[in-house]
């Protein structure tokens, strides 16, 4: 809820991930805090890997993000 809300205002915590094999950007979020998205990125990384992603990357973002969350 709080963390919704904080999206809204454009305050939340995303990371914008992309991978190539398939090129594709993922958004992995919302979180309160920065310090919160690092601390659980890690799981959503290795099971893009696990999955067959290669080259992965990614960025954090404080903004406002909707659906789509996978493009």
């Amino acid at each position: 809820m709080i963390r919704n809300f904080g999206n809204k205002l454009g305050l939340a915590w995303w990371a914008k991930i992309q991978t190539e094999q398939p090129t594709t950007t993922y958004w992995y979020g919302p979180f309160i805090t920065k310090r919160s998205l690092k601390e659980n990125i890690s799981s959503f990384i290795s099971d893009l890997s696990d999955e067959g992603s290669i080259n992965i990357e990614y960025s954090y973002i404080r903004c406002k993000k909707e659906e789509p969350l996978t493009v």
